[in-house]
């Protein structure tokens, strides 16, 4: 009889282990990602090849919500909802290799099956290929896309503008093409669009102005042409408009100087000409950045107590006459350059002129004073 309660007794434990081991089966199935998020993000490494720094080693297993390096999930619905693979971090791993990462392939249209995807970061890995997927512009939650610093070709997929909760978009530093499309100005969420050391060309949209939630539009060394849009003085939160090292060309919009944020304004290395608006500079801008553009007409005598100027660069333009007196009431400029103009006449003495080296006033026709040479 004893023998027989103890073998119950077993048997009735090895029920409850079975039991338990099914549950805790049971319960790791249902807060582990869905087998589907798991094999596209198995399919999105497959086209990639990182040689140095064993990422990927940590994507083993079923649960790809639980310790993937750089893989994030929801915590209700149990779906992948971030993707963060930067190739410059302080990561230990990138620590104890002593060196940044490098990764080539491509990144692969699998990743548009991650249907909650919410941000998407492959950054600074040097090596990585091919085009922007443009099934990209079919995952409705996304909200951050940031490729900087690949090799990445092609253009912006032409229906970014699906994106509706989009506030990031950074594609800056690699080797796209092709025109800025024209669907980007419905990004209504935008916050943060960086373009930046790209070959993309064509016009900047007229309606770029639809942009009103952005506050850095960071476009430079591209291939950009056509005017400055107008439409841009509608963007009430922009602080840093960068359009330099571009071939645009037109007049300045005095309205730039009438924006209530906007403190860096970069439009030097292009063709643009006209005069400088008086707007610009009793505006809040405290960066502004004209030079190597074909400029024309008198600097403003426009300066006044709001005008305070950490730089202010109008040097290689074609600037004629004197430097303005009312300069001296500007509340403060800490760099100024005008050289390499036809500006004529005595440098005001005092500040900001009392800090200022040679350098900046060279190469006028005829500009005469400290720290230049004294007028006769």
């Amino acid at each position: 009889k004893f023998r027989s309660f103890r073998e119950r007794n077993k048997t009735n434990m090895g029920s409850f282990k079975y039991i338990a081991i099914l549950l805790l089966a049971i319960i790791s199935t249902v807060h582990s990602c869905p087998p589907s998020d798991r094999a596209a993000l198995l399919s999105f490494r497959a086209a990639l090849n990182e040689p140095y720094l064993g990422i990927f080693n940590s994507w083993k297993g079923y649960d790809c919500c639980h310790e993937w390096y750089g893989v994030s999930c929801d915590a209700t619905t149990h779906r992948v909802a971030d993707i963060n693979l930067r190739g410059e971090s302080e990561d230990p791993l990138f620590e104890k290799a002593h060196r940044t990462g490098y990764m080539t392939g491509t990144i692969s249209p699998s990743i548009c099956k991650l249907e909650r995807l919410s941000s998407l970061t492959i950054a600074d890995w040097k090596g990585i290929t091919g085009p922007i997927p443009s099934c990209i512009t079919s995952l409705p939650f996304l909200r951050i896309i940031d490729l900087v610093g690949n090799k990445l070709t092609g253009s912006i997929p032409s229906s970014i503008g699906r994106l509706s909760r989009l506030t990031v978009l950074n594609v800056a530093e690699n080797h796209l093409t092709g025109y800025i499309p024209r669907s980007l100005t419905n990004l209504s969420s935008l916050m943060h669009l960086d373009l930046r050391n790209n070959s993309i060309y064509g016009n900047i949209p007229t309606n770029f102005g639809k942009l009103r939630m952005l506050s850095r539009a960071l476009l430079s060394r591209n291939r950009l042409t056509g005017h400055i849009p107008y439409s841009i003085s509608y963007i009430y939160r922009l602080s840093d408009l960068d359009l330099s090292l571009n071939k645009l060309s037109g007049s300045i919009p005095p309205s730039l100087g009438k924006m209530h944020v906007l403190a860096t304004l970069n439009l030097d290395g292009n063709n643009i000409t006209g005069t400088i608006p008086p707007s610009l500079i009793n505006s809040r801008i405290n960066i502004l950045n004209l030079s190597k553009n074909a400029i024309e007409g008198y600097i403003p005598d426009s300066f006044d107590e709001r005008s305070y100027f950490m730089v202010m660069d109008l040097s290689y333009n074609k600037l004629k006459g004197r430097i303005p007196k009312s300069i001296s009431s500007a509340t403060f400029i800490g760099h100024l350059d005008v050289s390499h103009n036809h500006l004529c006449g005595q440098i005001p003495e005092g500040s900001p002129f009392d800090h200022l080296e040679a350098s900046s006033f060279t190469y006028n026709d005829c500009l005469c004073g400290k720290p230049l040479k004294p007028c006769h």
